[in-house]
């Protein structure tokens, strides 16, 4: 009767780990906002970035879709330089950085509060990898603000990169600007070989 009992206990306990996991991956939009028209000269079109149109709704989310070793996103080219489109200075670091760096602003469920600042990903594309370094989140919850420089808020699945990435991914600089592509956690070795080890 005991192994019984453990046994349902313990299928009880898998399945609502299974529906937490499941639940966790859900990601459904978390409401709208209305565009306004920017101030004249406030919003910043470099790298064909877009501004809010008046009076359109833009989709917000407070989630990313699931990581794992093979996460979809799209590219997009970004500047994290004083006077480019990215807007302030990084939110990690309240700093500007160089585009000659291979740096990246996660969506806001990616960027996760932080937890990812100044950690580094690779970014697969191009048949090729390349590791960034994140330092800034995309706003996927806001925008259409002073804060967001004009533009409209992020969907929830992109990478915003700096020249350095386009770069390193060996694509021509006239197909700059969107791409898909996907992404992964970087892990220095160090770790990789000490997991091996415990596995072994």
């Amino acid at each position: 009767m005991r192994k019984r009992v453990c046994s349902s206990i313990f299928l009880l306990i898998c399945l609502l780990f299974l529906c937490i996991c499941i639940e966790a991956q859900t990601c459904t939009p978390s409401g709208k906002i209305t565009g306004k028209k920017p101030p004249p000269g406030q919003c910043n079109n470099e790298n064909n970035s877009n501004c809010c149109v008046e009076g359109k709704n833009y989709t917000i989310y407070k989630c990313s879709p699931p990581v794992s070793t093979h996460t979809n996103a799209t590219l997009y080219l970004n500047s994290f330089q004083e006077g480019g489109d990215g807007g302030p200075p990084s939110e990690c670091d309240n700093q500007y950085h160089s585009d000659d760096e291979p740096l990246v602003a996660l969506s806001t469920g990616w960027y996760n509060e932080g937890s990812r600042c100044l950690k580094f990903i690779n970014i697969h594309g191009n048949g090729r990898t390349v590791r960034a370094k994140v330092v800034d989140e995309c706003d996927s919850t806001l925008g259409c603000d002073a804060d967001h420089d004009y533009q409209p808020p992020c969907p929830n699945n992109i990478i915003n990169a700096s020249k350095a990435v386009w770069k390193a991914l060996g694509v021509p600089e006239s197909e700059w600007g969107e791409m898909d592509i996907y992404w992964s956690e970087w892990f220095p070795t160090y770790y990789t070989y000490k997991c091996q080890l415990v596995l072994a």
